[in-house]
């Protein structure tokens, strides 16, 4: 008779002599026993039940048991063993059962689109101005306010399906919506191509199977807690692939060699506050810095409030959020070609020039890869190779969302330490003064002691401002030095920006 397993803690099996209970179920893990405490009891009979503790694998403890119930059961030796090999068998294929399930539930669902929910998905990818429509889909999904962050962050997710995935980190202040931001937009990934991980221990990615994170997004709830894991994961993204060797014994004993072998290509998002500590990190990474006006504020809290009074509509959000993953599912492993890559030139500005120019073809590349139901498939002519190719419109897009991105990567200042000099500015400007002390700054614009101080530290380093003092009082005051710095900056990204898609469309002008 079959086992009955309608209560995971009480199995039983049953022939015509005998009902044989495992209390307690039975344990999946450690195929190599089969710790159980059995009740064993005639049918149909008033003698009483003999319960015990033991492995079924063990001969000894097995043959001492069937003894023991031969006994006090009044029953053969043979009809006992015959019942506990037939309980065996049937406890393997039950556990074999119930740990395929385990896996199968600890794997993500591969959703299969169905003809209407493709057609829907190519219609969307076909349709005219896709990044701003996209755009507008991603605020819908609950993704409030950040609208060149959240797009900006979404296409780079999408260059997960790449053979060079892009990277990403989220800085600001605590409190300011990082994570927010990270997991929502995460959410418009399908369920499948996506980790999301809280804390990190120093060898946890050597342990993921050899392809379970290829072409997956990586999403790192918090950098701050995850600093011994830094080392692999840049590993991960620069070299696609991570080896550690560990030393096993076999069932000999002896010592043996064994090599954890985890494969990407990857595209890892993180969050932190501490822009300074994560330099390699932020090197392989686009930077993008979360909006902390009171503006933004006023949008959230409003979000918030309507939240609150029963007005947002979630299940148009979780729609619109499936119907993007839908759309994600259908883009297609293609080559980008760029044609125009020769004529561009980024700002002489930028700091690590040969990184961030590398980031700036890769991130064109990812638009058009979005792109790639608009554009035209060609085939190389000597290998065959099908491939799309960049377009004017796709670098016009790619210079209006990286213009923030180029101009913080051409800053000699830390994020955090520019967004305080600007309001510093504003505020000077606004009470029409040059000088200006320390609590003043702290009490009007509400900002830590030891922050402030760390703000004007930097500042005063890199001449900035300077530290005047009173040889009376023996009191000093900080004075503005350097006031116009940021908007020179932005002139001089955005005129190189131009007079790169100007110098594109000569050559085109010129072969026609």
């Amino acid at each position: 008779m079959k086992l009955q397993t309608d209560s995971t803690d009480q199995l039983i099996y049953e022939n015509d002599l005998l009902q044989l209970t495992v209390l307690g179920g039975i344990k999946l893990e450690g195929l190599d026993r089969m710790r159980s405490t059995l009740k064993v009891q005639l049918q149909e009979s008033s003698r009483p039940p003999v319960r015990h503790n033991l492995d079924l694998y063990n001969d000894t403890q097995l043959e001492k048991f069937i003894r023991k119930c031969a006994e006090k059961l009044e029953i053969g030796t043979s009809i006992l063993a015959g019942s506990f090999a037939e309980l065996t068998e049937e406890l393997e294929k039950y556990r074999l059962e119930e740990i395929k399930k385990k896996e199968e539930n600890l794997k993500p669902k591969f959703k299969k689109l169905n003809l209407a929910e493709i057609e829907e998905a190519k219609t969307f990818l076909k349709s005219k101005d896709l990044l701003s429509k996209t755009n507008k889909l991603i605020g819908k999904s609950g993704v409030i306010g950040e609208e060149i962050n959240r797009l900006l962050m979404y296409l780079i997710f999408t260059s997960r399906k790449r053979e060079q995935p892009l990277h990403v980190v989220s800085l600001g202040s605590s409190g300011t919506g990082k994570t927010h931001l990270q997991e929502k937009v995460g959410e418009l990934i399908p369920e499948e191509e996506r980790v999301s991980i809280t804390t990190l221990s120093e060898n946890a990615f050597y342990y993921f199977g050899k392809q379970e994170l290829k072409n997956k997004v990586i999403l790192i709830e918090d950098l701050d807690g995850a600093e011994n894991a830094l080392y692999p994961l840049r590993e991960l993204q620069t070299k696609k692939r991570i080896v550690k060797t560990i030393a096993s014994k076999n069932h000999k004993g002896e010592t043996q060699t064994k090599y954890l072998v985890v494969e990407g290509p990857v595209c890892v998002a993180g969050c932190t506050t501490k822009e300074h500590i994560y330099e390699d990190n932020a090197n392989r990474s686009f930077l993008i810095y979360l909006d902390e006006s009171t503006i933004q504020d006023e949008k959230i809290m409003q979000y918030q409030r309507q939240l609150s009074a029963g007005e947002i509509n979630t299940y148009e959000q979780k729609e619109i959020q499936e119907f993007l993953q839908n759309t994600q599912r259908i883009l297609k492993p293609i080559t980008v070609r760029n044609p125009f890559a020769e004529y561009l030139c980024l700002p002489s500005a930028v700091f690590k020039p040969r990184r961030t120019n590398n980031h700036y073809l890769q991130f064109i590349e990812a638009i058009t890869f979005y792109y790639q139901y608009q554009r035209e498939s060609k085939f190389d002519s000597q290998t065959g190779e099908e491939f799309i190719e960049v377009t004017i419109e796709d670098i016009s897009n790619a210079n209006y969302l990286l213009k923030e991105v180029l101009l913080r990567k051409s800053d000699e200042l830390t994020g955090s330490c520019r967004n305080y000099l600007e309001v510093l500015k504003i505020y000077l400007k606004t009470k029409k003064k040059k000088d200006f002390t320390g609590l003043e700054i702290r009490t009007q614009l509400r900002i830590k002691e030891s922050t402030l101080r760390n703000y004007h530290k930097q500042l005063q380093l890199l001449g900035y401002i300077k530290r005047n003092t009173n040889k009376k009082t023996r009191s000093y005051t900080f004075e503005l030095v350097i006031s116009k710095d940021y908007e020179t900056l932005q002139k001089d990204i955005q005129t190189a920006l131009d007079k790169a898609l100007q110098n594109i469309k000569k050559p085109k002008n010129n072969s026609k």
